[in-house]
C-alpha cells in the first residue's frame, strides 16, 4: 500500500536537501581524516605517491583494482581487443562460424595465459560434466558440479589443482581462481539445460564454446548455457536501432567511472583508514558512517565497472550479457542485494526459485535460501567470515518475509488500512531505513573486517544512541524515499509504454 504514490514535492525536496548536506558533511570528515592520516606509519603501506604535482598520495589498499589498471591493464586491453577484431572480421566473412572463433581464440587465450595443463585440467572437468548430462539426471550434474566447484575451494584438492599452472605473474592466483569456477559454473548450467532438454542434444563442441567465451571466461558474468546457445547461434543477427549508441555510452560511462575511482582514492583514503581501529575510531559519528557506506558503494562501482568493460565486448558479439549489479544506494531490501547478477541469476535459476517457489511461504523460502547460501559460501571459499555474512543475509532474507507475513496478519494489516497512502510509504521507508543499514552491516563484514564492522555498529548503536542513531535513520530515511520516487517514476513511464504499445 502506497507503493505507487507520489509524496508532496516541497516534502521531497527537503528530502533532497537533508541528503544532499549529509553526504556533503560526511564527505568533508572524511576528507579532513584522510589528510590528517596521509603521513601515519600504518598507512605508508597501502597509500603511496600518486600526483606528485599537486602533492597528494593515493589509497592502493585494494590489490586488485591497482593490479587491473597498472600492469595487467596492457594484457586485458590487449586480450579483448584481439577478441573484438577477430570477431568482426569473422563476422563479416563467414558468419556462421563466430561461435568456433570465440571457442578458439578464448582456448588460445588461456593456453597462453595460464599454461596447457591448467587449459587440460579445466578440459578435464568440462568433459566430465559432459558424461554427466547424457545420463539425463539433474541431480547427478548437480552434485558432480558443485563436487567440482569444491574442489577448487577445498584443500588438499585446490593445492594438488593450482600445482597445474605453470610460471609466475602477478595474477595468477586471481585468474586461477576466476578461470575455475567460473567454468564449473558454465559446466553445470551445460548439464542442466541438457537434462532440462533432452530433445536439443547438445554436443561437446557446444559446451566448449559456451566455456572458452573470453570475456566472461575469467572475470564473468555468468550466462547461462540456454540464452548463451540461443543467441550465439544466430546465422546473421542483427542490431537494434540506436544499439551502437548505447554500446558507446556503456564504453563511455566505463571510462569515467574508472577515472572517478582514481581521483576519488587520491582524496579519500576509505579502504586504508578501517585497517588502522583506533584512527577510524577517532572519526567523527558521521564521518565513519560516511566511510562505511563508502566502502559498499567503492565495491558496487569495482563490480560496475568490471562487468560494464566486459558487457561491453558482449554487446559487440551481439549477445545480451547481464547487466551490472544494482548500486548499493538504491538498495533497501535484501531481495535485490547482489554484487554479481549473472552469478544470482544462476542460483536463481537453478536453486533458489527451483525449491522456494512462489517465494510466498515461510517454510519453503528458508529451505530455498539455506540452500542458495550454502552454494555461495561454496562459491566464495568456506572461511569463518564467509560462514558469518552467509547466515547474516539468509536471516536478513528470510526476516523479510517474516516481516512481510507479520504485516499481513489481521490487525496490522487493519491498522495500515487505516492510514493515508502517503502515511503508509512513510512507514515502509522508515522499515526501508532500517533494512538498508542491515544490508551495509551485513556485508561490511565480508568487504572490509569483523573489528570494524564491530566498531561502526558500536558508534552508531550503542555510544551514538539516541542522536547520532536518530540522524543517521533519518537520513537514511530521507534517501529511501527518493528512491520510492525513482521507482516510482520509472514504474508510471513503463505503465505509458505498455499503453502506447498496446492496439486499439
Amino acid at each position: 500500500m502506497g507503493i505507487k504514490t507520489a509524496l508532496p514535492a516541497v516534502e521531497l525536496g527537503l528530502y533532497s536537501l537533508v541528503l544532499s548536506g549529509a553526504l556533503a558533511y560526511a564527505g568533508r570528515g572524511l576528507l579532513e581524516a584522510s589528510q590528517d592520516g596521509a603521513r601515519r606509519k600504518a598507512f605508508r603501506e597501502s597509500v603511496r605517491p600518486g600526483w606528485e604535482y599537486i602533492g597528494r598520495k593515493m589509497d592502493v589498499a585494494d590489490f586488485e583494482w591497482v593490479m587491473w589498471f597498472t600492469s595487467f591493464r596492457n594484457v586485458i586491453v590487449f586480450a579483448l581487443s584481439g577478441h573484438v577484431l577477430f570477431a568482426k572480421l569473422c563476422t563479416m566473412v563467414a558468419p556462421q562460424l563466430r561461435s568456433w572463433m570465440y571457442a578458439v581464440y578464448g582456448a588460445l587465450a588461456v593456453l597462453g595465459t595460464m599454461g596447457p595443463w591448467y587449459l587440460l585440467l579445466l578440459l578435464g572437468h568440462c568433459v566430465s560434466l559432459y558424461v554427466a548430462s547424457l545420463l539425463g539426471q539433474p541431480w547427478l550434474c548437480l552434485g558432480l558440479g558443485l563436487a567440482s566447484l569444491a574442489s577448487f575451494k577445498l584443500d588438499p584438492l585446490i593445492s594438488w589443482q593450482s600445482g597445474f599452472v605453470t610460471g609466475t605473474f602477478d595474477l595468477q592466483e586471481v585468474l586461477f581462481h576466476g578461470g575455475s569456477g567460473f567454468t564449473v559454473l558454465r559446466c553445470t548450467s551445460f548439464a542442466l539445460e541438457s537434462c532440462a532438454h533432452p530433445d536439443r542434444r547438445y554436443s561437446l563442441a557446444d559446451l566448449l564454446k559456451y566455456n572458452f567465451y573470453l570475456p566472461f571466461f575469467f572475470f564473468g558474468p555468468i550466462m547461462t548455457f540456454d540464452r548463451f546457445h540461443a543467441q550465439v547461434s544466430q546465422v546473421e543477427p542483427v542490431r537494434q536501432e540506436g544499439e551502437l549508441w548505447r554500446i558507446r555510452a556503456q564504453a563511455g560511462l566505463s571510462m569515467v567511472a574508472i577515472m572517478a575511482v582514481d581521483i576519488f582514492f587520491h582524496f579519500f583514503y576509505i579502504l586504508t583508514i578501517p585497517s588502522d581501529l583506533k584512527f577510524a575510531n577517532r572519526l567523527p559519528d558521521s564521518a565513519l558512517a560516511g566511510l562505511a557506506y563508502s566502502n559498499l558503494v567503492y565495491d558496487w562501482v569495482k563490480a560496475a565497472v568490471l562487468f560494464g568493460v566486459v558487457n561491453t565486448v558482449a554487446r559487440l558479439d551481439h549477445l545480451d550479457p547481464p547487466q551490472p549489479p544494482k548500486c548499493i544506494t538504491a538498495l533497501y531490501v535484501f531481495a535485490e542485494t547482489h554484487f554479481d547478477r549473472g552469478i544470482n541469476d544462476w542460483l536463481c535459476k537453478y536453486v533458489y526459485d527451483h525449491i522456494g517457489g512462489e517465494h510466498s511461504e515461510v517454510i519453503p523460502e528458508l529451505g530455498a535460501t539455506v540452500a542458495t547460501f550454502a552454494i555461495t559460501t561454496l562459491w566464495l571459499g568456506p572461511c569463518d567470515i564467509v560462514y558469518l555474512w552467509s547466515f547474516l543475509n539468509c536471516f536478513g532474507l528470510n526476516f523479510e518475509l517474516w516481516v512481510q507475513k507479520l504485516a499481513e496478519w489481521g490487525p496490522l494489516a487493519q491498522i495500515e488500512a487505516s492510514l493515508s497512502e502517503q502515511m503508509s510509504r512513510r512507514v515502509r521507508a522508515l522499515f526501508g531505513a532500517m533494512n538498508f543499514w542491515a544490508i551495509i552491516m551485513y556485508n561490511l563484514v565480508s568487504l572490509n573486517s569483523l573489528e570494524f564492522t564491530e566498531l561502526v555498529a558500536r558508534r552508531l548503536l550503542l555510544t551514538g544512541f539516541p542522536q547520532t542513531t536518530l540522524a543517521v535513520l533519518f537520513v537514511t530515511y530521507c534517501g529511501v524515499q527518493l528512491v520510492k520516487e525513482r521507482e516510482r517514476t520509472l514504474a508510471l513511464e513503463e505503465e505509458q509504454k505498455e499503453d502506447k504499445e498496446k492496439p486499439e
